[in-house]
């Protein structure tokens, strides 16, 4: 069993199992909204914005807006060694972080991004994720093209 730490408001993180996430009955409503069931008790809930790099996410929940960030084991353990200071500035590469369609890419092969510049747009689960630059640098080669299905983990672009 896996688990998660998860900060809500910049509060002290708390662990979420995943078998507590497999708790969780989700229904869609909307492209970006779903009916979630949890210990019998019905929430609506809409992600509103997404932060892939950083992992961070802006959700509506019954009208409260709340700001979550989620750390995997590794991201952890990595903290916990005084590592994480400038990490995301050694990423020489962007993945698909899920399967999905590629809507548009906003940069060309030779580009100079700053950090949180737009690359693409990957439509998954219905709903249009704007990748960011988890970096400044030059964009080194781009391996999809508009219109292109990609896999979990499916290379996207490269930065020299």
């Amino acid at each position: 069993m896996s688990h998660f730490k998860v900060s809500v408001n910049e509060n002290e993180p708390i662990t979420v199992t995943s078998e507590e996430l497999m708790g969780l009955d989700i229904h869609p409503i909307t492209e970006n909204e779903q009916h979630v069931l949890y210990q019998n008790k019905g929430y609506h809930a809409q992600i509103k914005t997404t932060d892939f790099n950083h992992k961070e996410f802006e959700v509506k929940i019954n009208n409260n807006l709340y700001n979550v960030k989620i750390f995997n084991e590794l991201d952890v353990l990595i903290k916990d060694m005084g590592f994480e200071v400038g990490a995301s500035k050694f990423v020489n590469d962007i993945k698909a972080p899920m399967p999905g369609l590629i809507l548009d890419i906003q940069v060309t092969e030779g580009n100079e991004v700053q950090e949180g510049s737009p690359l693409l747009i990957l439509e998954a689960m219905k709903m249009e994720n704007v990748l960011t630059s988890p970096r400044a640098g030059i964009i080194k080669s781009i391996k999809i093209n508009k219109g292109d299905a990609v896999d979990k983990n499916q290379l996207l672009i490269e930065f020299e």
